[in-house]
Order: structure tokens, then C-alpha cells, then sequence
């Protein structure tokens, strides 16, 4: 048994190594970071760690070019998930009748400019975001899917946390993986950095399918969600406008976004005040 699950967003498939070996060493990062955070130890065991980046990347297509032409070479998929996300930047100047009215590249150096970020990062992150997003919600029953889903909720069946941090798209898949089994009980869901409402994109495509709003799924008793300022990903804001269940939202001021990592976040004032309460005194 841990006390915290977490789970992660893109860019963390690590080739050639064991998928438990992978997620001994996540959860210590992810450890090391909540305790500097919270200003104090947590206890051996206390996080383990749901790591499903080896199942979803085999629905990835195989990578080509260099970082700075990332752009060029994404399936008409992915440019749509993209171009979805752009156009929910509400970007000035961008979109003409709610499509992207300029080149992809130059909508992405306009991002980079709105949320100070590097460029080429900027441009090598939204294809490398695209590409697994895509992968996981592709089909309804694909098979990577499926798997990523499955691979979240057993850990949380083994480990049975009281709570489950997830970033990024790992919000995405633990939100499936909670809906799809009912009888895994949460004490708290802290979901970071989250892309849950982003329209067409993810939102209109998630499991089970949003009637007007999502909803909380049933086994979980509170819900914490936490986006940064400058975190262009976790859009729309408040997230408890397109979600029913939402208990506290709070927008952070990190300002450590990191296109690979969940650092800031896990080191922040607001997780830290959403996990005391659950941590036992030692």
C-alpha cells in the first residue's frame, strides 16, 4: 500500500529499460520533489507510480527530421489536435472563421512569445505533445489505449493510495482509468498542468463521452486541480467550468514549466496545502 500515485504526462518513454525500473526511478523523482514541496520527508514507499509510456508508444509514428521541422512532419491527426489547442490559445490574429488562418510553425513561435518560452523547445514540444495525445485518444478501443488505461488503473488496485497526482495527459488517462472501474476509491485527485477541457481535441473525446460537462469520476471523494499561469497546456481555465466535481481549482504561479517534467508543480505552495491534510503526522 503507498499513500500517493502518481502518474505521468508526455514526453517520459524511456527505451530499453524495464517498465518497473522506470517507475521505481519516477517515483523516487516524484518523491524527492513532493517532500521539497512540503518541507518535509516522505517515508519509503509512501509514492509509487503508474508508468504506461511503453504501451502508448507503440501507436506512435516513427519520428522524422530534427526538433526545429517537428512540425512538418505530423499526421493530419495530430496537425488537428494541434490546431485545436491554438485555437483555444485564443491567439491574436490567428484564426479566421475558428480555423488557424496562418502556418502551424509561425502559430507556434507566437505561443512561444505569449508564455516566454524558446522556440525551437516550443516547436519540438507541440509535436512531440501531438504525436502521444493523438496515440492515446486515436479510437475509442484502440488497443494503446486500452492498455495505458488498464496499466493506470492496476497500479492504483495494487498500491490502493489515498491519493493520485497525475500531469498532463496522465490526467487524461487516470480520469478513464477511474471512470472505467468504479470501485477504485480515492481519497483525493490532484490533477497538474491538465488538458481535460481542451474542445474537440481532448473534451469532446473522452471516455465516458461529456454530455455538456464532465464529470467526477464516482470513486473519487475530493478533486484538486492545479495549472500555472504560464503553463500553455492547461487550458481552459477554471477547469470547474467544464467539469462537474472540481472541489478547489487553483491557478499556480510556478513559473517552472518544463515541457519533460512535473518539477514545478510537485514543489508548488498549492499542492503542498492540497496533500497536508492527508499526510500522516511522524
Amino acid at each position: 500500500m503507498s499513500l500517493v500515485v502518481g502518474v505521468h504526462g508526455v514526453g517520459n518513454h524511456v527505451r530499453g529499460r524495464a517498465p518497473e525500473d522506470v517507475a521505481a526511478q519516477r517515483a523516487a523523482v516524484w518523491a524527492r520533489n513532493l517532500a521539497a514541496g512540503l518541507g518535509r520527508p516522505l517515508a519509503d514507499g509512501d509514492v509509487a507510480f503508474a508508468y504506461y509510456a511503453h504501451h502508448l508508444s507503440r501507436g506512435l509514428p516513427t519520428a522524422q527530421g530534427p526538433d526545429d521541422d517537428a512540425l512538418d512532419h505530423l499526421t493530419p491527426d495530430e496537425t488537428a489536435l494541434a490546431t485545436h489547442w491554438l485555437e483555444s490559445l485564443d491567439l491574436p490574429k490567428v484564426t479566421a472563421q475558428g480555423r488557424l488562418a496562418i502556418p502551424l510553425r509561425h502559430a507556434a513561435e507566437m505561443v512561444a512569445k505569449r508564455f516566454s518560452l524558446d522556440g525551437r523547445l516550443t516547436r519540438a514540444f507541440i509535436a512531440l505533445c501531438c504525436r502521444e495525445v493523438a496515440a492515446y485518444l486515436r479510437a475509442p478501443d484502440a488497443p494503446t489505449r486500452h492498455a495505458a488505461r488498464e496499466e493506470v488503473a492496476s497500479v492504483i488496485a495494487e498500491r490502493r493510495p489515498r491519493i493520485v497526482i497525475a500531469h498532463s495527459l496522465g490526467t487524461v488517462v487516470t480520469y478513464e482509468a477511474l471512470h472505467a472501474h468504479p470501485e477504485l476509491t480515492v481519497d483525493l485527485f490532484i490533477t497538474l498542468g491538465s488538458p481535460l477541457a481542451l474542445p474537440h481535441g481532448v473534451f469532446h473525446r473522452l471516455l465516458p463521452a461529456p454530455v455538456e460537462r464532465g464529470i467526477r469520476p464516482p470513486g473519487v471523494a475530493r478533486w484538486v486541480n492545479v495549472s500555472d499561469h504560464g503553463d500553455p497546456v492547461a487550458i481552459l481555465r477554471p477547469l470547474r467550468r467544464y467539469f462537474d466535481g472540481v472541489d478547489l481549482d487553483l491557478q499556480e504561479s510556478v513559473r517552472l514549466f518544463d515541457f519533460h517534467r512535473a518539477v514545478g508543480y510537485l514543489r508548488s505552495p498549492a499542492v503542498a496545502a492540497a496533500l497536508d491534510p492527508y499526510l500522516p503526522r511522524r
